[in-house]
């Protein structure tokens, strides 16, 4: 199952989700994730900010980042209930209870399990991690919205995900791992949908870095996502 559009969870607490468009109709817009995560929680908010006014407005925070949860209160209270705020490393129900409560409105997690039963028992929106063509006929099983090829650098980069396509060519894949903007370009030329980059595009800035160079790192990753949709 990979067309299903978000619905609101059914925890009171949890976060509004966006109606419209869909996560993956989203994914497909933009073809790009961000990823952060930051040892510094005040630094990783500036550069969810950041992200979102270069242009990049599908974001991930790391659980495993310092106050991961504040982060995304913080950013789901000053972009609104609209924007896509995924919370990522889910890796248990638990885990994915805290990301809604904090505001998330997408699950991803490096591989399946409990974090994505429960994100879809939540009605929220999964980027499920997948390595092998087994993991792929599961994450079909459970309902994962796009599929998460990771660690994809290890793996071979952009020639897996062509071998991966091979019996698998309309799930829609989501490289992740190592993938720079010359990377990006080949898998998006080689059919993923999207591709989810962290430090070659944030850089230091989730730390306390440079928020210039990330600027100008998203205006090179936004190039290439935008000329791979004119092809």
């Amino acid at each position: 199952m990979f067309d299903s559009a978000p619905s609101s969870p059914s925890s009171p607490s949890s976060p509004p989700s966006p109606s419209s468009p869909s996560f993956l109709a989203a994914l497909r817009a933009r073809r790009l994730v961000a990823i952060v995560r930051g040892s510094d929680p005040d630094a990783s908010f500036r550069t969810v900010m950041t992200l979102v006014e270069s242009g990049v407005p599908l974001v991930e925070v790391s659980l495993s980042g310092a106050d991961a949860p504040g982060v995304l209160r913080r950013a789901r209270a000053e972009l609104g209930a609209d924007a896509w705020l995924g919370a990522g490393t889910v890796l248990t129900a638990d885990d994915a209870h805290r990301a809604a409560d904090a505001g998330a409105n997408l699950i991803v997690t490096p591989g399946l399990g409990a974090g994505v039963d429960e994100a879809v028992r939540l009605g929220l929106p999964v980027l499920g991690g997948v390595l092998t063509p087994t993991d792929v006929i599961a994450a079909r099983t459970a309902a994962v919205t796009a599929l998460k090829i990771f660690p994809a650098s290890a793996m071979g980069g952009p020639t897996y995900l062509k071998a991966l396509r091979a019996p698998f060519p309309d799930v829609p894949f989501v490289p992740v791992g190592g993938v720079d903007a010359v990377a990006a370009e080949a898998y998006l030329e080689l059919g993923a949908v999207a591709v989810g980059v962290g430090s070659p595009l944030i850089g230091d800035a989730a730390d306390g870095g440079d928020l210039d160079g990330l600027r100008a790192r998203a205006a090179e990753f936004v190039r290439v996502t935008e000329e791979a949709a004119t092809r």
